[in-house]
């Protein structure tokens, strides 16, 4: 680790360097720069991760022997902040500007055509009592002065350990509307009345939607895990699986595969299917929870780490106990994925289309072998399904991209309250983080007390 500028060399010899340092020669950090990800298709990422803050900004030089190439060098201006420095930009126009933010989100703008007004006494009154004693998964946050607050309102809500992490990187880096809401930490989506009902669905917002659900969908707590935890530790998150998508695909081997629980009665189908049809599919559950009396029958095979399901041309992507989190990493590999059809959904896949990024299977998967010996015979059309599934999800998966996605969300649910947030009984403040590594030197302009 260098302290002003970082090299890293690639591509088999040193023909390649990368240098991050700050802008201004009077400024020192640290910052962390890891291998950079060969994507196999003539594209590399090169991530980078900062212990300070540079009050100028950073440059990035890309060299091939001592020449500058790829439009470099590239002018990152400052201030920028570490990951962990609190130091929100106040204006949210500036920073959806900085960060690309796209101006409408379809799936958010499908969200809360259900919700023109959003009353938060009649949710204080009534989410309490219908949803979190029966699903008893149900967080309750008031944002305010961009500090979270929350009360956990049932037993299994453990996971708003991802949701409370995501809200306090956010408001971090934009001050955040003020805003008061539940967030469904469970794996079911939990509204599904109609908005002609009496009464009608209340806003609660979840991870994962479904066609005849009303919840308000928000990017997994997967993806947002991984997104958070990108040069942190975790190897399978959504940029190194872009940098091990297995051999060139001519080289891979030309099966389906699947790994994966017992979560679903299709899986078990799958693994008979394996058995009668080896030449075509490669299917084991790998443990067993929901079906036990089933082990002996179909037997148990070890967990295969994720960058070896990409030495497969064909991935298999079946729901678990409700969408399968695993399919956007699969997409990001270099296989063609052949997709259930489901009743539900993430953030996302209102982007996607069958046989434009992945290929559709039936619910009862009578068309998968079908599937796959079309695959087999059309290898050319395969392959640019798998690219095109690829490239989409390079781009709707993108950490900023997600970071947008739960400001839209907040922002346009803010603007539909009809009245003021409130801290309630039994909320606690979850504190950001100190981080003593890391010098935090916030240079942006804080608002007076009084505009607080």
């Amino acid at each position: 680790m260098l302290l002003s500028g970082f090299i890293f060399l690639f591509s088999g010899r040193t023909q390649f360097k990368v240098v991050i340092k700050a802008l201004s020669p009077k400024e020192v950090t640290r910052i962390y720069t890891p291998r950079p990800l060969d994507r196999n298709d003539g594209t590399f990422l090169m991530r980078y991760r900062m212990y300070g803050s540079v009050r100028k900004g950073l440059k990035i030089e890309i060299l091939y022997g001592d020449q500058h190439v790829a439009q470099s060098p590239y002018i990152l201006k400052g201030p920028v902040y570490h990951e962990y420095c609190d130091c929100p930009e106040e204006d949210p126009e500036i920073w959806q500007n900085v960060m690309s933010c796209p101006s409408q989100e379809p799936q958010i703008t499908k969200d809360f055509i259900s919700f023109p007004t959003i009353d938060l006494q009649r949710m204080l009154k009534e989410i309490p009592t219908k949803f979190s004693q029966t699903r008893g998964a149900i967080v309750h946050y008031t944002i305010l002065n961009n500090l979270i607050y929350r009360r956990s309102l049932g037993k299994y809500t453990d996971f708003k350990m991802f949701s409370d992490e995501m809200f306090l990187s956010l408001a971090r880096k934009v001050r955040l509307p003020d805003v008061e809401f539940y967030l469904n930490v469970g794996d079911w989506p939990v509204e599904y009345r109609k908005a002609n009902d009496t009464p009608g669905p209340i806003p609660v917002i979840s991870w994962c939607g479904s066609v005849d659900s009303r919840d308000i969908v928000l990017p997994t707590y997967d993806v947002t895990h991984s997104t958070l935890e990108t040069l942190r530790g975790v190897t399978n998150d959504l940029l190194s699986i872009q940098g091990n998508t297995g051999p060139f695909w001519e080289n891979k081997t030309e099966r389906a595969l699947f790994r994966g629980r017992d979560s679903r009665e299709e899986r078990l189908h799958l693994v008979k299917l394996s058995k009668e049809n080896p030449e075509l599919l490669d299917a084991g559950i790998t443990g067993y929870f929901f079906f036990r009396e089933k082990e002996k029958e179909l037997g148990k095979v070890q967990l295969m780490g994720f960058f070896d399901f990409f030495k497969y041309k064909y991935q298999v992507n079946v729901d678990g106990t409700v969408a399968a989190y695993r399919f956007p990493y699969l997409l990001l590999g270099d296989s063609l994925v052949l997709k259930q059809d489901s009743q539900y959904y993430e953030h996302f896949y209102i982007g996607l289309k069958p046989w434009k990024h992945y290929v559709p299977v039936k619910r009862n998967l009578d068309d998968l072998l079908e599937k796959i010996k079309w695959a087999k015979e059309n290898d050319e059309k395969a392959r640019k399904i798998a690219k095109e599934g690829q490239l989409m999800a390079r781009e709707l998966l993108q950490p900023h991209r997600l970071y947008c996605y739960y400001y839209k969300v907040l922002q346009k649910y803010a603007k539909r309250q009809a009245s003021k947030p409130e801290i309630r009984d039994g909320m606690e403040l979850v504190p950001q983080p100190d981080d003593r590594d890391s010098v935090c030197s916030c240079h942006r302009k804080k608002p007076l007390r009084e505009d607080l």
